[in-house]
């Protein structure tokens, strides 16, 4: 299979090409939303923190900021900073700029004068850049040159027996075909991490996934809290999940079968190929988050409930296989499995439905949080999400 693509001097292709236009922090956040607006083929962020914060959740935060920014979804990016956050717009732009020959320019709010004049000056940049995004022709590229993200939320029990074993069948044949395939959330795992780590494709990478998750409990239990008690969530012991090792032995079914060849901390970018597991916390749009900046160019997500999540960088492909919540919530649905419930299409059958529906959005079709305009975005820090 081929997709078509935008070429990017470093790593795989972009299946968008967007002008990022992307705050250093809380305080820029609305004038990136301005500035967006105002061009065309712009996206923006809206970013909740960036400054008095502790040095492991500034680390953290400048992996995602410069993780969004060579996402190859992303053509050039225009930086605003308020001047007084922890890392200044300069720096973060340098960051960028050493490791990629994107296009990135940066402003300051209080450099420039204040907020009207921050913005026309990042109006004009941006729209600069998006004229030359717009001469970028699209190439063909191999299925292999994909990096697909995968992730659950409002789980029910149509999620573990239909959906997400679909998409387990769609990710095996990414893999089988030379693609890549990321599943994180790692709350997710536990009580089924045995059954994972099996996957291993050696016995460090088996170890890894267990330790991920006997660190992530003792992480919490260190703050007195107990992770079953987050999880399974009301919505999904309402749609019929009543433990947290039925969830996970649902959730992990949604990462294929092959072997796994690399275990990821969050927003970490591969360096391998094949089956990839990332250790996220258990928020479905912090994963998202996380998956986006370790350079996935789409994202699928399965919901028995169902949301409407999306995000600004990258497809996000809505898959469920309750009937009810896609006649229900139709106008945030992607793709309709509820055959396989009826006995209408087997798991084989709608791995390679979604197979065919992941090539038409790699080459150009809008999901439908991508039309809306959908960016959420969540950043793990110290104090994890569960």
């Amino acid at each position: 299979m081929e997709f078509y693509g935008y070429r990017r001097k470093e790593g795989r292709p972009g299946i968008r090409n967007h002008i990022l236009i992307l705050p250093t922090c809380a305080c820029s956040s609305e004038s990136c939303r301005i500035v967006a607006s105002q061009v065309r083929g712009a996206v923006n962020i809206v970013f909740n923190t960036g400054c008095s914060d502790v040095a492991a959740n500034t680390a953290m935060s400048q992996k995602v900021l410069t993780g969004f920014a060579l996402n190859p979804n992303v053509y050039g990016v225009v930086i605003i900073g308020l001047g007084c956050e922890t890392v200044p717009h300069a720096q973060l732009r340098e960051k960028i700029q050493a490791k990629c020959s994107k296009p990135v320019v940066s402003f300051g709010i209080q450099e420039e004068g204040g907020t009207l004049k921050t913005i026309e000056k990042a109006v004009r940049a941006a729209r600069e850049m998006a004229a030359e995004a717009g001469l970028q022709q699209k190439e063909k590229f191999p299925i292999s040159e994909l990096l697909l993200g995968i992730e659950c939320g409002g789980s029910d029990a149509t999620s573990g027996i239909a959906s997400n074993p679909a998409v387990g069948n769609l990710s095996d044949r990414l893999v089988d075909l030379g693609a890549s395939a990321m599943m994180s959330e790692s709350i997710e795992w536990i009580g089924g991490e045995h059954v994972l780590a099996r996957r291993g494709a050696t016995p460090e990478i088996h170890d890894q996934i267990i330790r991920v998750c006997e660190d992530y409990e003792k992480h919490l239990l260190a703050a007195g809290q107990d992770c079953r008690a987050g999880q399974p969530t009301p919505g999904n012991k309402a749609g019929g999940l009543s433990t947290i090792d039925e969830k996970s032995l649902g959730c992990i079914r949604k990462g294929g079968t092959r072997p796994i060849v690399e275990v990821l901390e969050q927003a970490q970018p591969p360096t391998k190929r094949g089956a990839i597991v990332m250790d996220t916390a258990g928020y479905d749009i912090s994963s998202v988050t996380s998956m986006a900046a370790a350079g996935c160019q789409v994202i699928i997500f399965t919901t028995g409930r169902g949301t409407p999540t999306g995000n600004a960088i990258v497809p996000v492909l809505k898959v469920t296989a309750n009937e009810h919540t896609y006649s229900w919530m139709e106008d945030n649905m992607d793709v309709d499995l509820s055959g396989i419930i009826r006995g209408e299409q087997t798991i084989e059958e709608s791995g390679g439905m979604l197979l065919e529906k992941l090539h038409e959005i790699a080459n150009g079709k809008l999901t439908k949080a991508e039309a809306y305009g959908f960016s959420d975005i969540a950043v793990d820090h110290v104090c994890r999400f569960v």
